[in-house]
């Protein structure tokens, strides 16, 4: 398992709509992969491998490149950051972060907290608040010197590394660089197995799925894909304190058969035919459903005429945190899936 490609993908920085530094270490992964490679007026990567014949099935992989972020809306005097947030931030998990500030001219460290009394001088009903994400701030210790390095809409992210702890990753942004990871490491796969397909893939590496599925709509409006295939995380809430029937996944049991969130409800026949083919390989799987939440899926099934669609998500633990954590059988579980599918078409 390529563990230093995921390792790349999830550090590099990639907010809503700045998903370019992202986009370029694909750019450069991916060489050789695809007959045609473009990048549309959204920011969007789009990948084609030709398929076989005049008119082959088209089957579109739709995988986003954003990550949950924040832009810059104002540099006090004294160089305070104050923030915007996009994408969706659950502000308990933000108390004293380390972030990173990215420019036009360079990355800055910082630190993120709210404004506020720390405990050593506050009361108890202060301590009890929670703040929104808009009452955090970043502080790179530059002081005064910091309106003169941030401007208005530069983005930050978390700043975490990616590390392995036995069979789990536990890294920010596996929302969703883990699917970046499979459409580079699905056709590379196919390539190293002889390049055997006859449909027509497309790998579109989308933008500003986190704020509303933006990048994935335009690109499956240009496709018009058959099929398509939203590849992304989804909860795995095996974890204390949550009732058995709401874990959505639970980790080491393969991938997720995505068939319903509050975008799309997936094609029941592409669901069964999925399933069968896992039974067939002796790929672990499991049915998900999610009560909440949408993915890129959604846009290639109400793109132009309308696709059929399917969700393939590995279940992560602490979503939306710098603490996001796969399980590697899962990960290996969705790669061999998506092979197996593609093969046969």
């Amino acid at each position: 398992m390529n563990i230093d490609l995921l390792r790349a993908l999830c550090e590099t920085p990639g907010a809503p709509g700045r998903e370019h530094k992202v986009r370029a270490l694909i750019e450069k992964e991916i060489e050789g992969l695809f007959d045609e490679v473009t990048t549309d007026a959204m920011g969007s990567l789009l990948c084609k491998r030709n398929g076989k014949g005049e008119n082959p099935e088209k089957v579109m992989l739709l995988c986003h490149m954003d990550e949950i972020a924040f832009l810059v809306t104002h540099v006090s005097e004294k160089g305070y950051i104050h923030v915007d947030p996009v994408g969706g931030f659950d502000a308990r998990n933000l108390f004293s972060r380390r972030v990173l500030v990215v420019t036009r001219d360079g990355e800055y460290k910082g630190v993120m907290n709210p404004g506020g009394r720390p405990i050593h001088i506050s009361g108890p009903d202060e301590r009890k608040k929670i703040p929104e994400p808009k009452d955090f701030f970043v502080d790179i210790g530059l002081g005064k010197e910091t309106r003169n390095k941030i401007k208005v809409g530069d983005f930050i992210v978390m700043d975490e590394p990616l590390i392995e702890m036995g069979d789990k990753i536990v890294s920010k942004a596996l929302d969703n660089r883990i699917a970046c990871w499979l459409g580079i490491e699905v056709i590379r796969k196919l390539v190293e197995n002889g390049g055997n397909h006859d449909c027509e893939i497309h790998v579109a590496f989308t933008a500003q799925e986190e704020v509303g599925l933006r990048g994935a709509r335009t690109a499956a409006y240009a496709i018009k894909p058959d099929i398509g295939f939203g590849i992304d995380t989804s909860l795995a809430c095996d974890t204390p304190g949550v009732p058995e029937n709401e874990a959505v996944n639970t980790q080491g049991k393969g991938f997720g058969l995505h068939i319903k969130d509050s975008s799309f409800i997936a094609d029941i026949a592409l669901v069964e035919e999925i399933e069968d083919l896992a039974i067939e390989k002796k790929i672990p799987y499991q049915r998900t459903i999610l009560a909440r939440g949408g993915q890129d899926g959604a846009a290639a099934q109400q793109a132009a005429a309308g696709a059929k669609a399917v969700g393939i998500v590995v279940g992560t633990r602490y979503i939306h945190t710098v603490t996001e954590m796969i399980d590697k059988t899962d990960l290996q579980a969705a790669l061999d899936i998506l092979v197996a599918y593609l093969e046969k078409h």
